[in-house]
């Protein structure tokens, strides 16, 4: 089972773009589910999330710009982008936030900032 990322690409400073996730194989539910970001040279880390009741959380650098959304009955998760800086720059992946429930990593897809 793999999650796939999809929707990042190469946006100019104060850009946006809407990240899609999908289940190859089995559908999931929004809650529960995060989008994570590895910058170059850095450790994975958790840029939003839903919580388990539904709750978006968001990382302190992008409140305010960024979004997670999703629809459980399509088994897809989003994550629109807006403001973009060249610190958002880095590979975005989608899994469940809980390690133990987390699949395939897969490729994630890249998101690149700059002018």
């Amino acid at each position: 089972v793999q999650l796939q990322a999809s929707g990042g690409g190469l946006v100019q400073p104060g850009g946006s773009l809407t990240l899609s996730c999908a289940a190859l194989e089995t559908p999931f539910r929004i809650n529960g589910m995060a989008w994570f970001r590895q910058r170059l040279g850095q450790a994975r880390e958790v840029v939003a999330s839903i919580s388990t009741a539904g709750r978006p959380n968001y990382r302190e650098s992008v409140k305010g710009r960024f979004t997670i959304s999703g629809d459980s009955e399509k088994s897809i998760l989003y994550l629109q982008m807006n403001n973009l800086k060249a610190e958002d720059t880095g590979v975005y992946y989608c899994n469940p936030t809980n390690p133990l429930r987390q699949l395939n990593w897969g490729q994630g897809t890249l998101v690149t900032v700059s002018s």
